[in-house]
Formats: structure tokens, C-alpha cells, sequence
């Protein structure tokens, strides 16, 4: 059915229905009951709302303070403009939430502003298309929420953890940024007067505050992070129609349409997932591959070495998504046995969905480059394949140094 290309939630509601029938002796009327079932969560409520905060933050003029904000403060160096995208990638990503938001919002300005500075035409797209990326592992993040989801773990807790991962990618982009920069010549980009920078700070301490509230609310208790979504579509539509006044009613009704849109899309998707994952559970599946695979896997991180490769392979011919909404309540009891923090395995995940936005054939984030640069796919992905050498690079180290992740919420819950 994955080469007959059929949507994954079809595919996963027609297996479910047919294991059922044939296989057991339960009745079909429990599928709706379970389609339910999984809906009725009070923390699905945030997957809509971060979608639509990322779309009016997408479409209104967050993005462009932002990015006047990161030139102030790191345009100055060498290949300043490119380091400005890079830390404007991390810092939208902490209000989106979403990979191809972030690839919008900032690439829709920084390619065009990189090519006229100078900037190779490849690596000013690979830059953006990458740093994009990080949208699903800077908190707050999509995909993190269904892990959580499937896997039955703390979202507050999730988040943290990606907070040391997010900030090491962002940190070898930027270092590899420095390096091209001294390697082509590349000058800084503006030096901002006194005066400039307070203007500046002020036009865009709007946004910057957002992620400090979200997060900060989250963390300190103030609010779970189903209310942290509910109050970042508040302040975003505040700041957007009576701050920075960009945002018309004709552009919200346009955002509202497509977030419900991609809302409803993705929780269909959710709920034949927890479906197919009830089935597993009750025929004690994931025990049964736990005990085949400590047969021929001894310690933890042979386990996660092979995991890695398995889902970079399969995110070759569906999205990683979906791959780990499948999978991973499959490895559950296997990963109890090798003692692995289901929290760390879930950031290990996140960063390998990563890959799945930036490699063909499903790659989201290659396609939202596509529609900026009108660019063949082919050239998008060369210019994003240094990029994923260095991610890769990445996901060594977080998945052999669980402290990068586990260190932040271990330390607050202590």
C-alpha cells in the first residue's frame, strides 16, 4: 500500500479494519470507537492552534522584525546576513512550531536578500532550506506533540529537551556559515548606529517576547502547553493587527481556511495512528518484537544505531511522520528493556524526522523551496546536502550523548 502511494491515515484505517476482521474475534463496531477515542485528548487542541499562530505569524510581519533584530545583533561579522537567517530560523521556530512555516516566513526574505549581497545562489537556499528545518526541534513543535501522543510522555518535558539539540544544530549551521563566509569573501552585512538598534529592538521586542511567554509560561507551570498554543494565536493576533497593523481580515480568513485545513488533515492522520496502535497493544505485538530483537541486539546503542538507519530508509518512500507514528509504539517494550529514556528517544526521533524534510522524494520543506526559488527539485537538494552531512553529524551526538537532551529536564524535574 506504501508503493501503491495511498495516504498514510487510509492506510492505516484499512490495515487496523483488516487485521481486525480476519484475525480477531473482536467486532468492527470498535473502530469508531477507538477513532474516537483518540480525538477525545485535551492536548490534541494545541496542533491546531500552533498551526494557525505559525500562519498568521507566516503571513503578517513577525518574520521581517525578526530577522531586522538578528541582523542587529550578528550582521556586524563575517557572512553577518547568513547568521542573521540561521538565528532567525531558531528564533521563529520557537513561535511556529512547523518546518515549512519557517521555511516561508524567513526564506520568502532571506533568498532573495542573500543573493543580492553576494551569497552563493546554492548555499543561501540550502542555508534556509536547513535552518528551516529546525522548526520541529525548537519547542513548541508538531511533531513532538504526537510523539508524545503515541508514546504517552510529558510534553513539557519534550520540549525541553529539544531546546540542547536545537541549539547545537543552530550552532554547527552557524559555524559552517563562518567557515564559507572566510571561504568566499563573504563581508558582514550592515553596522546599525546607536539610534538603529533601538529602533530596531523596539520595532521587534513584540515578537521576541512571544517565545519567552509561550515557553516561559509552559516551564514555570503558568499553563499547559495546550493553553501556551491557545495564548500564542492571542498575542500573535494582537501584535499583528494592532502593533505592527499588517494583517487584514481578507489574509485571516485565507489563514483560518488552511490551518483548519492542515488541522484536520493531521488529526485524522492521529487518530487512525492510535487506532493501529491499540491494535498492536492488544495482540501484545511490541513484546513479541522486543523479545525478537534482544535475540540479536545486545545493548542500547546498537538498538538506536539501527533504528536511525531504518527510518532514514523508510522516510526514502513515505514522510518520517508517519514512519515514527507507526513505529515507535512498535519498539516501546524494547525500548523499557534497554533502559532507554523514552524522552531522549523521542528528541533522537524528532531529529531523524528532520532528514525526512529534506530528502526526496517527500521532502516538505524541498517543496515550500521549490514554490520560493521555482527551482527543479533536483538542485534544491544539492544545495541542502552539505547541510544534512552536518545534521547527521548532529544526530550522532545526540543520540550517543543523551545528557545534550536530558540535561535541561532533568534538571528542572528533578
Amino acid at each position: 500500500m506504501l508503493l501503491l502511494s495511498f495516504p498514510i491515515s487510509i492506510l492505516l484505517g484499512i490495515v487496523t479494519t483488516i487485521a481486525i476482521h480476519f484475525h480477531t474475534i473482536t467486532p468492527l463496531t470498535i473502530l469508531p470507537q477507538q477513532l474516537f477515542n483518540a480525538l477525545d485528548n485535551f492536548i490534541l487542541l494545541a496542533i491546531p492552534f500552533f498551526i494557525l499562530a505559525g500562519g498568521i505569524m507566516t503571513e503578517g510581519e513577525i518574520a521581517q522584525r525578526l530577522i531586522d533584530v538578528m541582523n542587529v545583533f550578528v550582521g556586524r561579522f563575517s557572512g553577518g546576513l547568513a547568521l542573521a537567517t540561521v538565528v532567525a530560523c531558531m528564533f521563529f521556530a520557537a513561535l511556529s512550531g512547523s518546518s515549512p512555516a519557517t521555511v516561508v516566513a524567513i526564506g520568502t526574505i532571506m533568498i532573495p536578500a542573500l543573493k543580492k549581497y553576494g551569497y552563493d545562489e546554492d548555499f543561501a537556499t540550502g542555508l534556509v532550506t536547513s535552518a528551516g528545518s529546525l522548526g520541529i526541534v525548537i519547542p513548541p513543535s508538531i511533531p513532538m506533540i504526537l510523539y508524545c501522543l503515541v508514546m504517552n510522555v510529558s510534553v513539557a518535558k519534550l520540549f525541553m529537551a529539544g531546546i540542547g539539540p536545537g541549539i547545537l544544530i543552530g550552532a554547527v549551521f552557524a559555524g559552517y556559515t563562518i567557515f564559507q563566509a572566510k571561504q568566499h569573501g563573504w563581508s558582514s552585512h550592515k553596522k546599525y548606529s546607536v539610534s538603529e538598534t533601538f529602533t530596531v529592538l523596539k520595532k521587534g521586542i513584540w515578537g521576541l517576547m512571544l517565545p519567552i511567554i509561550v515557553l516561559g509560561g509552559i516551564y514555570t507551570g503558568i499553563f499547559t502547553p495546550t493553553e501556551a498554543a491557545a495564548v500564542s494565536v492571542v498575542y500573535a493576533l494582537f501584535v499583528e493587527f494592532f502593533i505592527y497593523k499588517e494583517l487584514t481580515l481578507k489574509k485571516l480568513t485565507k489563514i483560518l481556511k488552511d490551518s483548519a485545513v492542515l488541522s484536520g488533515a493531521l488529526l485524522f492522520i492521529l487518530s487512525c495512528a492510535m487506532t493501529f496502535v491499540w491494535l498492536l497493544t492488544s495482540e501484545q505485538i511490541p513484546q513479541q518484537v522486543a523479545d525478537a530483537v534482544i535475540n540479536y541486539v545486545h545493548n542500547w546503542w546498537t538498538f538506536l544505531i539501527a533504528v536511525n538507519i531504518l527510518f532514514l530508509i523508510m522516510g526514502t518512500f513515505m514522510d518520517d511522520v508517519s514512519a515514527m507514528l507507526i513505529l515507535s509504539p512498535i519498539f516501546l517494550e524494547t525500548l523499557k528493556r534497554f533502559h532507554i529514556d523514552l524522552i531522549h528517544y523521542g528528541v533522537v526521533m524528532v531529529l531523524v524526522i528532520e532528514f525526512g524534510f529534506l530528502t526526496p522524494p517527500f521532502g516538505l520543506n524541498l517543496f515550500v523551496t521549490m514554490g520560493i526559488t521555482k527551482w527543479p527539485l533536483t538542485r534544491v537538494a544539492r544545495s541542502v546536502a552539505p547541510f544534512i552531512l552536518l545534521l547527521l553529524f548532529c544526530v550522532a551526538l545526540v543520540t550517543f550523548i543523551p545528557q545534550i537532551s536530558l540535561f535541561l529536564p532533568r534538571f528542572f524535574y528533578k
